[in-house]
């Protein structure tokens, strides 16, 4: 992972998107942050902030029996919407964090959230035109992309920006 990257990143980091983020998030009664792998771990340390420093709602899909049983039942590329579709309210705001973009249960959950009207997010790198991305990103409230193909910048930075809200 390269330093300068990072901080190439992070400085692109402006203050508009950050207003909607944080607009958007304080509209919402609820909020659901769902990705894969690391992304998911990020999806749970920020769920757990916005419920400790901003007093909001939150979820993330991160509960192994949980996970392991949807994508069973529902098959992997399922299984996310079909949580989305379990825990949503009347003003859930969903926040789908892929580094890629190109993940099948991201994609079809930002298609879910489009075909039910429910506000979401999408934080995607690598490819500019990222399958999900090129989709949804126009429907989404905030599509935030990071301009590197490294996990570990992209990954970092979305953290970063998810996190930079709390810190005002």
């Amino acid at each position: 992972m390269n330093l300068l990257e990072i901080n190439k990143a992070v400085s692109l980091i402006n203050q508009q998107d950050r207003d909607l983020l944080l607009t958007s998030i304080n509209n919402a009664n609820q909020i659901i942050l769902i990705g894969n792998g690391g992304s998911n771990a990020i999806a749970s340390h920020i769920a757990v902030d916005y419920i400790k420093f901003l007093n909001k709602k939150s979820l993330a899909f991160s509960d192994p029996s949980m996970l392991t049983a949807s994508m069973n039942d529902y098959g992997t590329e399922n299984a996310y919407a079909k949580y989305i579709d379990n825990y949503k309210d009347n003003n859930t705001l969903v926040i789908l964090i892929s580094s890629s973009g190109n993940s099948l249960n991201i994609y079809n959950s930002a298609k879910y959230c489009y075909e039910n009207n429910i506000k979401f997010i999408l934080l995607t790198g690598f490819n500019f035109n990222n399958k999900t991305r090129k989709e949804f990103g126009h429907h989404a409230v905030l599509d935030y992309w990071i301009d590197s193909h490294s996990y570990g910048v992209v990954e970092c930075v979305h953290q970063i920006f998810l996190h930079s809200i709390i810190d005002n």
